[in-house]
């Protein structure tokens, strides 16, 4: 039995502790009647825990109504062996670390410790017997492995074992499988879709006592038995009853050249909006290999992506401190990928422009030094790479192409300009009513002037100045180039259109503008 509830003095206040007297049922939800008259609403689910005679900690804001996420049942009938029951939403879940009695275990935090509850402690055995197996009502001994249940070999491929999952999957559902049964097939295969998941179940199934990871890192709602600490700050966690993670449906387009491709699988994060996906190649259906890294810059094509994300999380080093890092990381059983109609031509061309690098590397560097001592037009460069044996359908504007850079600004500033010039690293767009100077590279803004009377001078005077210069106006030559100020590449760029049509006097769809 567990010990006596300790709560934190500082949390004591806000804590109401009630005894059972019975409970009540009211559809989804359950009523339980305290001793002094009071009650609260929980989960059916939490309810099947409670007896009469428990006693229910929450916090004292949840008083006479649907009670929080938070609540602790403490058995104190001495006649009946049962564990203390405690529900909170959990944050990051540590990496498996040996206590004091050399037992591997895992803690997890409770961010808003509204019971003086800070972490819970589970035992890796405890994980192991919750997300590493198919039946949660069998012993580890008594398992069908996961790799049984999807009727695959153990060194199956990525690729291979999604197709499996989806084979079984029909199956299921055409034998009328029950829900359990579904949910076991699910689990086996976000398990073993996940390299350091399926590590891990690997070892675990050569030796039950190794290290189980949380997966995901945690984040979620936890339902745990055990025991709670003298001190009131910590719950020892003897079994997992239920564990629901953070989950959101996200419906998205990502530029392909995002992806990492590796030999059997790719990884797409996306830093800004803290998203991972991990792609095989049934998901992700393009047959490519590592090797696509070194031209996936050259593809602007983009890819629409479904999916059902749940929060994760990684301690990181910088500047001297661990800091948190949580991410939104997709559940490799419900990803769906559609692919545009004519993906196959544009990575024919991607590879082709790719080649032509190499092929013509010498005429390609000529080209490079013209443009770093002025701005040529790039029409004048297409004639000169023709005279260098450089075919005419090569785009030259690729030359100065980063990989990390979004085609959206390049394409819309093309269909607008009149002509455009080439300069060392940059594009200079000669539009009808204003001049852009954009850095193909992310982490650059679009530079805008107004429209000189020479465009030769412009183009002169720009050659001999640096961005410092303009923006500083040294030498007033901020002013005597029209620098009208700059446009900032951000997470929407449907607000960087926006604000450059402003700056063109163009009219602005703001419903568009605001997607």
């Amino acid at each position: 039995m567990g010990a006596a509830v300790s709560v934190k003095p500082d949390a004591l206040s806000n804590v109401c502790q009630r005894r059972v007297a019975k409970t009540n049922p009211k559809g989804s939800k359950t009523e339980c009647l305290f001793a002094d008259g009071a009650s609260i609403l929980i989960s059916n689910f939490l309810a099947s825990f409670v007896r009469a005679g428990d006693e229910l900690l929450f916090p004292l804001e949840h008083e006479g109504a649907d009670v929080g996420t938070q609540i602790y049942i403490r058995k104190t009938n001495p006649d009946e062996r049962r564990w203390d029951v405690f529900q909170a939403e959990i944050g990051y879940a540590t990496q498996p670390r040996k206590d004091k009695r050399n037992n591997l275990f895992v803690s997890a935090e409770v961010p808003d410790s509204q019971l003086g509850i800070s972490a819970i402690n589970l035992r890796c055995e405890v994980l192991r017997d919750y997300f590493y197996v198919g039946n949660r009502r069998r012993g580890w001994d008594r398992q069908s492995s996961f790799y049984e249940l999807l009727r695959v070999n153990p060194k199956v491929s990525p690729a291979e074992l999604r197709l499996a999952f989806k084979l079984r999957t029909l199956e299921l559902s055409a034998a009328h499988a029950s829900t359990g049964d579904l949910r076991a097939l699910n689990r086996a295969f976000n398990i073993l879709a996940r390299l350091e998941l399926r590590a891990c179940y690997d070892a675990l199934l050569n030796d039950p006592t190794s290290p189980a990871l949380f997966p995901y890192a945690g984040f979620g709602s936890l339902v745990v038995a055990g025991d709670i600490s003298r001190d009131g700050s910590t719950f020892y966690a003897s079994r997992i009853l239920s564990f629901l993670p953070e989950q959101k449906f996200k419906q998205f387009r990502a530029p392909l050249r995002k992806v990492t491709f590796c030999a059997d699988h790719a990884i797409l994060r996306n830093s800004r909006h803290k998203l991972e996906i991990f792609f095989d190649q049934t998901s992700l259906p393009l047959l490519w290999d590592s090797s696509w890294n070194q031209w996936k810059h050259l593809l602007g094509t983009k890819i629409s992506i479904k999916g059902t994300f749940v929060q994760s999380g990684k301690y990181q080093q910088h500047a001297g401190a661990w800091h948190l890092a949580q991410w939104e990381t997709a559940l490799p059983s419900r990803i769906e990928v559609a692919l545009p109609s004519n993906i196959v031509e544009q990575i024919a061309d991607a590879r082709k422009t790719h080649h032509r690098f190499g092929e013509f590397a010498e005429a390609l560097d000529l080209i490079r030094a013209r443009i770093e001592s002025g701005p040529v037009e790039r029409a004048d460069l297409q004639k000169h790479c023709i005279e260098l044996g450089i075919p005419a359908d090569f785009d030259i504007s690729l030359i100065t192409w980063k990989p990390d850079y979004d085609a959206f600004y390049y394409k819309q500033l093309c269909k607008r300009a009149r002509r455009l010039y080439l300069f060392r690293s940059e594009y200079i767009f000669d539009l009808e009513k204003v001049v852009i100077v954009e850095t193909p590279q992310l982490g650059h803004a679009t530079y805008v002037f107004s429209k000189p009377t020479s465009m030769p001078e412009f183009l002169a005077i720009y050659g001999r100045v640096t961005k410092e210069d303009i923006r500083q106006n040294r030498g007033n030559v901020g002013e005597r180039l029209g620098f009208l100020g700059r446009l900032i590449h951000d997470l929407n760029a449907r607000a960087w259109l926006k604000e450059l049509k402003v700056e063109i006097g163009e009219p602005v769809d703001f419903a568009e503008a605001s997607n």
